[in-house]
Order: C-alpha cells, then sequence, then structure tokens
C-alpha cells in the first residue's frame, strides 16, 4: 500500500476514534466529532478553532457562516479548497444554552491540550507544505505558544522545534462579529494575510497541472502507533 492511501485509511481510522473521544468534557454533549477533511499531501493545512453548530451537527469542517466566508475568500484569491485540508485544533464543539439556542465558546487550554494530539497526528500524516492558522487558538496549537494575533498576523512564522511554518490571521468569526462600519476594510486586510500564501499555492496548483503531484513523507511513528491504538 503507498504512503498516501495508508494515511487516508489511518485519517478515515482517526475521524472515528474522535467520535468516542472523552478525554474532556467536551465530546459527551456534543453531536458527534468533527475531523478534517482534504487530501494527503496538501499544500496547507488550515486549522480553525473549532466546530460551530453548524459543523457539529452536519459533522464537516467550515462549512457553517464562517466556512463560507473562507470559502469566498479562497475563491478570491484563485485556489481551490479541494488543495488543503482543513481542519480545527479541538474538535468537539463548546457551547452554552441559552434558551434553545447553542452559544459559541471559546474552549480551554485544558481543552485544547486535551485535542493536541489528534491534531499532532493530523498533521504527521498529511504532511503539509505549510499551515494557515485561524486565530488565537490555532495558533497556539501549531506554535506551541501563546500568539498575539493582531500582531503577528499576515508573516509566516517558523516554529523551531518542528520547522513548521505557519501563518497567522484572524479566524473568519471575527470578521462576521466586528463592527458592520469596519467589515469591507477588515475583509480587505483578512485577504491580505492570506495572500502572502498564494504563492506556494499557486507554484503547487501549477506542479499539479503539470501532472507532477507532490508526495507526501510516510506517516510519522507516533501517529502510525496512535492509528494502531485506536483500531485495535
Amino acid at each position: 500500500m503507498s504512503h498516501r492511501n495508508e494515511a487516508t485509511a489511518a485519517l478515515k481510522a482517526l475521524s472515528v476514534a474522535t467520535d468516542a473521544c472523552r478525554e474532556c468534557p467536551l465530546g459527551e454533549p456534543a453531536t458527534q466529532s468533527v475531523f478534517g477533511e482534504g487530501p494527503v499531501g496538501a499544500v496547507l493545512m488550515v486549522v480553525g478553532e473549532q466546530p460551530g453548530d453548524k459543523e457539529d451537527l452536519v459533522g464537516r469542517p467550515f462549512v457553517g457562516p464562517a466556512g463560507k466566508l473562507f470559502d469566498r475568500a479562497v475563491a478570491e484569491l484563485g485556489w481551490s479548497r479541494e488543495q488543503h485540508y482543513v481542519t480545527n485544533a479541538v474538535k468537539h464543539f463548546k457551547y452554552e444554552l441559552r434558551g434553545k439556542r447553542r452559544i459559541h465558546k471559546t474552549p480551554g487550554q485544558r481543552e485544547a491540550e486535551a485535542c493536541h494530539h489528534w491534531l499532532e497526528s493530523e498533521m504527521d500524516l498529511v504532511r503539509p507544505q505549510a499551515f494557515l492558522a485561524l486565530g488565537a487558538t490555532a495558533a497556539r496549537s501549531l506554535l506551541r505558544r501563546p500568539v498575539a494575533v493582531m500582531k503577528e498576523r499576515g508573516r509566516w512564522l517558523e516554529d523551531e522545534a518542528t520547522g513548521r511554518r505557519v501563518l497567522v490571521t484572524l479566524h473568519p468569526s471575527a470578521l462576521l462579529r466586528g463592527d458592520p462600519a469596519q467589515r469591507e476594510a477588515a475583509w480587505a486586510a483578512w485577504l491580505k494575510d492570506l495572500s502572502v500564501a498564494s504563492s506556494l499555492v499557486k507554484k503547487a496548483a501549477r506542479k499539479l497541472a503539470a501532472g507532477q503531484p507532490s508526495s507526501p513523507k510516510p506517516a510519522a511513528s507516533h501517529a502510525r502507533r496512535r492509528v494502531r491504538m485506536v483500531m485495535e
């Protein structure tokens, strides 16, 4: 079996395993876990905070209002979402009830830490060329340090321990919550942040069009161990 097929099968097994995960309190009240989706060897791994209400119900990442805004940005930049692997740092929806409405609550550090090994396994299996961190929770999970998003947004950061290249910007939900009078300017600034990755994305697209897809490296050993554990 090729590394790509092996990694794809491993990701499916991990998706099933996260649904049963109760390493933090978020799994019990959630409808289901929401695992990542996209190709092994993706150009970018796009990491958000956690699933929202719509994602929790549907079981797919970035399909709610924030996801639609991300899709709009991808289209304007001339990218294809299918090039990217899209996931979240936390796999279950954290919320509080207000009447019948489920209102988003930011996951705590304990919850993000409990979920981190799932994200690490995704990173080891997908082997993207670079990472896009949408918001502070995602940035901290990828860089393993607190990140001031507004200060560090729109430029490549590198994790010295892992060599990961991470582009940090706002989560699209921040634009939806922002001042309507500033929305156009906020949108332009966000697109500018994302465009920093455009040369990487378009170079990979040209390579794929020429019939030269990148070959992902073999899955890291600890990710393979995790898959064996959840499948036994």
